[in-house]
């Protein structure tokens, strides 16, 4: 099974949950798309005024499903491509949606997970969530996007320990950086993302949107250059040997 993007519908808020079962909601190539088109498609409803994102089990979002990586991510078309066109063109949906986005985060948000987290405007997490970034131990980098993204969302000092060292952080760390609003007991969070999603809900929805446009219009774009060599690194020996040693669950050789 490559996992899934569900979404339902309760009045004026969508509930958008990710659910890949046995890889803790880890993101396949299909998700990416999958998430993208769930966007592009919230984004036309006028009824709608928040939505919750949501992972399956008691986990938000482990990251990329690292078993699909070895079929396309050692040659940069490809994997320019991948970052690009299926994990960019998702991530830009998600902040091109005008209404109000509600993280509910439980367990794992990392990598992936916290990309997507990235993306929202209120996060709320359990007190066990972990955050990280940790593809440090699997020989690549973030892709400039995704890392600018991250950096801005989580802090300087944050972004770099979890792509130079691997560091993995708890949400009370996340909620001294300013990521997180809420930091609740782990019972407690699908009931406050609901409630706060419910407050959004009966406020006045145009107004939200303008302050999304607003938001959006003082992100800085990246420079052309950065992009233009990002995914030059495809064939290089750390990617395959970070990838093969995650596949055959061995400390990698670097």
């Amino acid at each position: 099974m490559t996992g899934q993007v569900r979404t339902r519908r309760d009045g004026a808020i969508a509930f958008v949950t990710l659910d890949h079962p046995g890889r803790l909601n880890a993101m396949s190539r299909a998700m990416w798309r999958e998430l993208r088109a769930t966007f592009e498609t919230l984004s036309q409803d006028a009824a709608l005024r928040c939505v919750v994102v949501q992972g399956e089990g008691g986990a938000f979002c482990a990251g990329g499903d690292i078993s699909e990586y070895p079929s396309f991510r050692f040659a940069e078309p490809g994997l320019r491509a991948f970052h690009e066109d299926e994990v960019w063109a998702a991530l830009a949906a998600m902040l091109a949606c005008e209404v109000p986005l509600v993280a509910r985060i439980e367990g794992a948000c990392m990598g992936a997970g916290i990309e997507i987290a990235s993306c929202c405007d209120i996060r709320l997490a359990g007190e066990s969530a972990k955050f990280g970034a940790p593809i440090a131990r699997l020989g690549f980098p973030m892709a400039p996007r995704e890392a600018a993204l991250v950096r801005g969302a989580i802090g300087d000092v944050l972004a770099r320990d979890m792509l130079l060292a691997a560091g993995v952080h708890d949400a009370r760390r996340l909620y001294d950086a300013g990521f997180l609003l809420r930091v609740l007991a782990d019972a407690d969070v699908a009931d406050a993302a609901l409630a706060h999603a419910r407050r959004i809900a009966g406020l006045a929805p145009m107004a939200a949107r303008l302050n999304k446009r607003t938001f959006s219009a003082l992100a800085a774009p990246l420079p052309g250059a950065l992009l233009a060599t990002a995914y030059d690194y495809a064939d290089s020996p750390e990617h395959r040997e970070g990838i093969a040693a995650f596949i055959a669950k061995r400390p990698p050789v670097f």
